[in-house]
Parts: structure tokens; C-alpha cells; sequence
């Protein structure tokens, strides 16, 4: 057996489950607010494009995808991320969900004996993928005095010359904080330096408060310093959050053409190819974007609602994007034990999505809300937060 399996952790939510086991909530309904499960009506045409496309089961897909879809995608990115040329034959691949790609691509790029670095709070994936792929970990601590961005200026030399990967996530999970463009810049010059590749996980991208101004993304940035051929830089996009479509799992990874080609022979043989019925229906959503406004819309009425509610009583701010909360509790495992218990709400302790770094856990004294349930629930959680906290 694989000895690096020895070294994974826990998933957050089964130590949330052990840290309910055992509680008796009160006798109201349970609103959960722990899972970033979008929870939005997916949009019809697509239910209707996948059962137009049933009987393509049949066929074997290629793990490339169909021309079709490679092109949608970069359509949509050049159009979303101001871009002037993307080759759809060479720097887009579709994937089954950033998840799974997240995963697989450190299996592909990174040596044994080196580190990746990620956040810190981070989304466990990036840890696990690292550890099996025989490297080591580093956390980049993200603090409230950092505006819960990763303190890229805390790593040493040492350490970006060991790097082979570095994970970022824009907007963040959980903190919902976005990296601008001069942040991005500056990371790509330093991949540039010391010869590492930048994944960067931006499949919150699309959960934006103002229309006119929406997270840039790092192919954007490349971009603008004139890289048209995207050097070390990749980037993560999923239908998952922006269309509400978390089971279609579709997503695709995109940027550097000589490591997508490196990373779709790793995939022909990882077997993950995603199937036609799926793939025809992700064309229809990423040719659409009234659905995605309609979606962003839903998300700004309810965390209007929730802060005002919790406004005075909750050290909690809005965040630049995504659909998290990510408020200051002191101890946040307490917090969240007491809420389940008083008011049968769950949200997520912020300790277990982040590591002791550097002396600290980042995310002890915080939790995770995630307004996914529906806006009366989410309302109704509010107000039970705010009883709570009196």
C-alpha cells in the first residue's frame, strides 16, 4: 500500500461529524450551512440537453473531449477574462469537476521529495494531492491582517527554490478573498524565477457582488504582461458553482499548452474521460450567461438579508466573492458544537479547513457559513445565529 495514504488526514466534515456525535440539538428544523453544495434549481436547458444526448452513452468518450466543448470553453474564457487568443485544440481539456482534476494534476507535475505550496486555510485536496504525489506541503498562512490573502512575502527563498507547485484559490474557500491583478503578477514573476507552475483555482469565479467589475483571473493577468503562450500558468473552472450543477461534474483546466499536453497523457491512462451526454450539455451552459446573473442575483438577496440580521451581534464582514461567510468566533470548534446543539445549525469549525503554520492555526477562531440553503432558511438561520450570540 501507498505509505503516503498513512499521512491523510480526516475530511473536515467527517471531524464535524465526530464533533456532533453525541449532541442532542433542539427540537427545531436543522438548517445546514456547512456543505458548499449550491443548492439553486440548475437551469432547465441543460437537464435538457443532457436527456437529448442519452443515447451517446454508447460511445466511448475521448479523454480530450469532443472539438465542440474545447471550443465553448475557450469562447467563454476569452470572452469572460478579456482574452485575445486561446487555441482550443491545445490549451483547454475538460475535466470530470475541479475536484478530481485538482487532484490528479499534482500526481503529473510535481517530483517526489519536493513542495507544493497552498493557502492556509485551503481546500483539502490541494494537501492530499501533494502528500500522494510524494511531496510536502507548505501552508501560506491567510490572516485577517493580510485581508485573508496568502502572505506569499512569509515564504522563504529556500522554499520557493524546493516549490514545483503552487495551489491558489481566487475568490478563496473558505474566506472568499480575492487575489488582484498586481497580486497575480507578482506570482507569475516569481514561477518565472524559481520554475514552479501556478494552479489556480478559480471556480468560484463567477459568485460576484458588482456586475461591472468581476475577479480577474490569472490567464487575464498573463495576458496583460503579454505571455500569450501562459508559461507555467493553469487555471481550474467548474459549472458546479456558477451554473448550479455540482453532479454534472464538468469543469475543465486550462493555459500552458506544453503542461496540458503533459497532462492529458497522465489522464488517458487515469481513465477519466467524461462522458458525451455531459459534455453536450456543458456546452449549453457555458453558452449562456443569463442564468449565471440570475444566480448571482439569488446570492447577493440572501447575504444582504443575512448580514443585516446579523449585523452588531457577529464579527462577519461580506466577502469580495463566493458564496461563504467567514466570521471571527473566537473558538470556532465551541461555536460551532453550541449552534448545533441550541439551534441545530451546522456550519463548519474554520480549524478544519487549515493547518498550524507557523505557530497558529488561521482559521481556529473563525467558522464557515455557507448561504446555500434557500433564502427563508437562510433568514431563518440568521435570526437563530443572532439569538444564539445574545
Amino acid at each position: 500500500m501507498n505509505p503516503n495514504i498513512e499521512k491523510l488526514q480526516p475530511y473536515p466534515f467527517t471531524k464535524l461529524a465526530t464533533l456532533k456525535k453525541d449532541l442532542v440539538p433542539v427540537d427545531k428544523p436543522h438548517i445546514a450551512l456547512s456543505i458548499g453544495e449550491p443548492k439553486h434549481t440548475p437551469p432547465a436547458f441543460v437537464r435538457d440537453e443532457l436527456i437529448e444526448n442519452l443515447d451517446k452513452l454508447s460511445a466511448y468518450p475521448a479523454t480530450k473531449g469532443i472539438d465542440l466543448l474545447r471550443e465553448s470553453i475557450a469562447r467563454w474564457l476569452c470572452q469572460r477574462f478579456q482574452l485575445q487568443k486561446l487555441c482550443a485544440d491545445s490549451q483547454v481539456l475538460p475535466v470530470n469537476g475541479t475536484r478530481e482534476a485538482l487532484f490528479a494534476f499534482a500526481q503529473a507535475m510535481v517530483s517526489p521529495g519536493t513542495k507544493v505550496l497552498m493557502p492556509n486555510p485551503f481546500y483539502q485536496i490541494y494537501e492530499g494531492a501533494a502528500l500522494l504525489a510524494g511531496a510536502s506541503p507548505h501552508f501560506i498562512n491567510c490572516t485577517a491582517d493580510t485581508g485573508f490573502k496568502p502572505d506569499f512575502a512569509s515564504v522563504s527563498e529556500q522554499t520557493w527554490r524546493d516549490c514545483e507547485l503552487l495551489y491558489i484559490c481566487t475568490p478563496g474557500n473558505p474566506t472568499g478573498a480575492l487575489l488582484g491583478a498586481e497580486d497575480l503578477r507578482e506570482l507569475i514573476e516569481l514561477a518565472d524565477r524559481y520554475d514552479f507552475v501556478i494552479a489556480s483555482d478559480e471556480c468560484y469565479s463567477e459568485l460576484y457582488f458588482d456586475e461591472k467589475s468581476p475577479p480577474v483571473g490569472l490567464l487575464q493577468v498573463c495576458e496583460q504582461m503579454g505571455r500569450t503562450d501562459f508559461a507555467r500558468c493553469v487555471v481550474f473552472h467548474s459549472l458546479s458553482k456558477r451554473s448550479n450543477l455540482p453532479g454534472l461534474r464538468s469543469g475543465f483546466v486550462a493555459g500552458d499548452a506544453a503542461i496540458l499536453e503533459k497532462f492529458l497523457l497522465y489522464r488517458t491512462y487515469h481513465g477519466c474521460a467524461m462522458p458525451l451526454p455531459n459534455q453536450y450539455a456543458s456546452i449549453a451552459a457555458w453558452q449562456d450567461e443569463q442564468h449565471v446573473r440570475h444566480n448571482r442575483a439569488l446570492y447577493s438577496e440572501k447575504f444582504a438579508a443575512v448580514l443585516e440580521i446579523l449585523d452588531g451581534c457577529l464579527d462577519v464582514q461580506q466577502p469580495q466573492a463566493s458564496f461563504y461567510l467567514w466570521p471571527r468566533v473566537g473558538d470556532g470548534e465551541h461555536f460551532a458544537r453550541e449552534l448545533f446543539r441550541q439551534q441545530n445549525i451546522t456550519v463548519l469549525p474554520g480549524a478544519f479547513l487549515a493547518r498550524e503554520a507557523d505557530g497558529i492555526n488561521p482559521g481556529r477562531e473563525y467558522v464557515r457559513m455557507a448561504l446555500v440553503a434557500t433564502l427563508d432558511e437562510c433568514i431563518e438561520a440568521a435570526k437563530r445565529i443572532r439569538e444564539f450570540c445574545r
